[in-house]
């Protein structure tokens, strides 16, 4: 069992990044090594190549929203690492999607089980819960960031060392959640920590939304929304393609697979055990949130412990983890975050000031 670690930092983009990387910058190097060394799976190119593909992509970031930028390359630059080389290590399953357009690669990921409640089923305010799943060497590398950058509101994130952000709640009460899309359409484009953190810096839905449906995205992501309001959706975005299914009455269940027609098009190959796990977490996550049931803390923890299918433990030949767990509700501030497997490791509640 390991703490779950918490960085505070306030001020400009420079500083927050700055601060990321002097704290964690050993960590980052070795993570980077192991992400990049994934990311060559299946091509022909050397970690020099690879790298390449990540420096065709720093103007997109840069033009999708240029403070973010500098924060990303301060924490480059306090890591030791290059603008390049930080697309790599917090983009990196977005990043694949790219390096399987341009140089055939065949690196998957394939991982999170992710889930919205409506207010009128979770006694008035409703929840968005995840775990979030990945290679196992992901696992040691999970730590919450508590960051207030100048003109955007206080977030409490979810993430990974040298990675923006993953998952958040704002104290404007914007939660942000996602899941991994495989795709066959990946460009040189901005990769999914970016929106997260742009959709946080939002203090409408609306605004959030456009944060996702407005990104030249490079890879294949299910973003999920839910705000103080009860407003939700569910969005997959691919670099071609988008469809949002708002929250309704219902409860909103997401995995890894695209659902409709628009998305499935561009639906990358996976291997057959990849589709059929994420097809009975879906099911088992519907299941486990019953019908006309009340969803409460507890029954979204027990959820995500649910050793049937969605509490992951690393196994040949994928090796992927639940590497951590997320719990928010907007409405009322609620964070509860876990470090690890979380079957085997305790949530964390923490309180978002409402601002």
């Amino acid at each position: 069992m390991s703490a779950l670690v918490v960085l505070e930092v306030a001020g400009t983009p420079e500083v927050v990044g700055a601060a990321h990387g002097q704290r964690f910058g050993a960590d980052i190097r070795g993570y980077l090594e192991k992400r990049r060394t994934l990311s060559l799976e299946g091509t022909d190119l050397d970690a020099e190549g690879v790298t390449a593909i990540a420096a065709d992509m720093v103007d997109a970031h840069l033009a999708y929203d240029d403070a973010l930028f500098d924060e990303m390359a301060a924490m480059a630059a306090a890591a030791g690492i290059t603008p390049a080389e930080a697309i790599i290590v917090g983009g990196y399953t977005d990043f694949i999607d790219t390096v399987r357009a341009v140089a055939h690669g065949t690196m998957v990921e394939d991982q999170c089980t992710a889930v919205i409640t409506p207010d009128p089923a979770s006694g008035g305010a409703g929840f968005l819960a995840q775990t979030w799943d990945m290679h196992a060497s992901a696992t040691p590398h999970v730590f919450l960031l508590d960051v207030a950058v100048d003109g955007a509101p206080r977030a409490l994130v979810f993430t990974t060392h040298g990675t923006i952000g993953q998952i958040g709640l704002n104290e404007a009460g914007i939660a942000i959640g996602i899941n991994n899309l495989t795709v066959s359409d990946g460009r040189h484009g901005v990769t999914w920590p970016f929106v997260v953190r742009k959709a946080l810096k939002a203090t409408t839905f609306d605004a959030a939304l456009a944060a996702i449906t407005e990104a030249p995205l490079a890879g294949g992501h299910n973003f999920l929304l839910l705000d103080g309001k009860g407003n939700g959706a569910s969005i997959e975005a691919t670099p071609t393609k988008t469809y949002v299914e708002p929250l309704g009455d219902d409860p909103l269940v997401h995995t890894n697979h695209c659902v409709v027609p628009e998305t499935q098009a561009v639906e990358g190959a996976r291997p057959d055990d990849l589709q059929e796990n994420s097809v009975k977490r879906f099911a088992d996550a519907t299941a486990l949130l019953g019908s006309g049931a009340e969803h409460t803390a507890e029954s979204l923890i027990d959820l995500l412990r649910d050793e049937r299918s969605i509490c992951r433990h690393p196994e040949p030949p994928h090796d992927y983890e639940s590497s951590g767990a997320v719990i928010m509700r907007p409405a009322r501030g609620d964070f509860w975050a876990c470090w690890g497997v979380p079957s085997a490791n305790e949530f964390v509640h923490f309180d978002v000031p409402r601002g």
